[in-house]
């Protein structure tokens, strides 16, 4: 199975790769007021990747942070059901049975 998908992996790298050496002419980004930038292509659509990127991992974050407290929140009461659970052997001896 791992070597199914490195195979698929590498595979979409030389699609990439070939894609990348296809589009090397440059290209005009009209932007407001007048300014443009010209690059090739492909590092216009890796810095737009780039940025989906960031931009996703930026919206996981909150979501990230909200489980890692509700885990400690979580593991503090396991901790303190435990802990009230056990009771000393001592108290269980003090115990006289009535006959």
């Amino acid at each position: 199975m791992r070597a199914i998908v490195w195979l698929f992996r590498l595979a979409v790298f030389a699609l990439f790769l070939a894609f990348a050496i296809e589009n090397t002419e440059p290209v005009v980004i009209n932007l407001f007021l007048g300014y443009y930038l010209e690059a090739p292509l492909v590092l216009f659509l890796l810095g737009v990747l780039l940025a989906g990127v960031l931009l996703g991992i930026l919206m996981l974050v909150p979501n990230i942070l909200r489980k890692r407290r509700e885990l400690a929140r979580l593991r503090r009461e396991v901790q303190q059901r435990a802990s009230m659970n056990t009771l000393p052997a001592e108290s269980e001896a003090q115990v006289t049975p009535t006959l």
